[in-house]
């Protein structure tokens, strides 16, 4: 007679934490409604860019000077600039280009301040006394500031507006995880398994820093609009994406010129102040569907 053989009960435990995480994060958004509109506006803005190629009825680029600064109608929804192009269709390719950028500068500074926070929290001494003065430099100025002297050292250019909000970016999350590490190692778990011999590497990176990401998580998810509206501060300046880029932050910059002209930085900046909000949204759903007291009452 054929048996089915059944897992163990240990390894059904052993699998449910693994997906109870991600579980308890799905169950909170759905019973949040600002977390749930956060998700819509943000999917809605990557689909928008995505197919920005099939949507914009124009090429961002293609001038028509003789229906230059035309406010809002049927052939152009959202008016034309000083230089008769489609605002419309410029906005959405804005989104090909504020939105990578902030994506980009949140994950390289979220990866590079976790681990350099988790080392200085973990290995401590003058390591650690080197990484949090080096954070305090840098947190002494003003985020903005301090990109915008970095940018303008580096010259005007997406990757270099990219370069000069990693720099700034990374210290927050250098300080969050190095509290969280240095309150973790102190567990009974972690001085069990340094008893038992299991090698210093693996005991960062496979036992403390899992239980320290959840805070880092919430924080990268909230810089997330941070990021992209100083992307597009620096942009405004100058000191992001060339002039002629559909960017949404130079698109603002246009529009003060022509204040008279609402349609230019209106639709631009509604774009910028509607994925902001998204991701505030769902960076307070995260933060709380981690939160043990309210993730019990679900």
């Amino acid at each position: 007679m054929t048996t089915i053989a059944t897992p163990a009960p240990t390894q059904l435990n052993a699998a449910r934490p693994r997906l109870h995480w991600l579980g308890g994060v799905m169950r909170f958004l759905r019973h949040n409604p600002l977390a749930l509109i956060g998700v819509v506006v943000f999917l809605f803005w990557v689909t928008m860019s995505v197919l920005a190629p099939q949507i914009a009825p124009y090429q961002p680029l293609q001038q028509n000077i003789v229906n230059r600064l035309q406010g809002p109608t049927l052939d152009h929804p959202f008016g034309t600039d000083q230089l008769g192009r489609d605002i419309f269709s410029r906005v959405l390719y804005g989104g090909r280009l504020s939105l990578p950028a902030g994506i980009a500068v949140v994950i390289i500074a979220g990866l590079v301040g976790t681990m350099l926070g988790a080392l200085a929290g973990f290995i401590g001494g003058w390591f650690d006394e080197l990484t949090m003065r080096l954070t305090e430099i840098f947190m002494a100025f003003p985020t903005i500031i301090l990109a915008m002297a970095i940018a303008a050292a580096l010259g005007p250019s997406l990757i270099n507006a990219i370069i000069a909000m990693v720099v700034v970016w990374w210290p927050n999350y250098a300080r969050v995880v190095r509290s969280l590490v240095i309150s973790v190692k102190s567990q009974d778990y972690v001085e069990a398994a340094h008893a038992v011999g299991v090698p210093t590497g693996r005991i960062l990176w496979r036992t403390i820093l899992p239980n320290c990401l959840a805070p880092a998580i919430v924080l990268g998810t909230i810089d997330l609009g941070n990021a992209i509206l100083v992307f597009a501060g620096l942009s405004f300046l100058g000191l992001g994406p060339e002039p002629s880029s559909p960017e949404w932050g130079r698109m603002v910059a246009d529009g003060i010129q022509y204040f008279d002209q609402w349609w230019m930085a209106a639709f631009p900046g509604l774009a910028i102040f509607t994925l902001v909000m998204g991701f505030n949204f769902i960076g307070d759903g995260i933060r709380d569907a981690l939160d043990p007291r309210l993730r019990r009452n679900l």
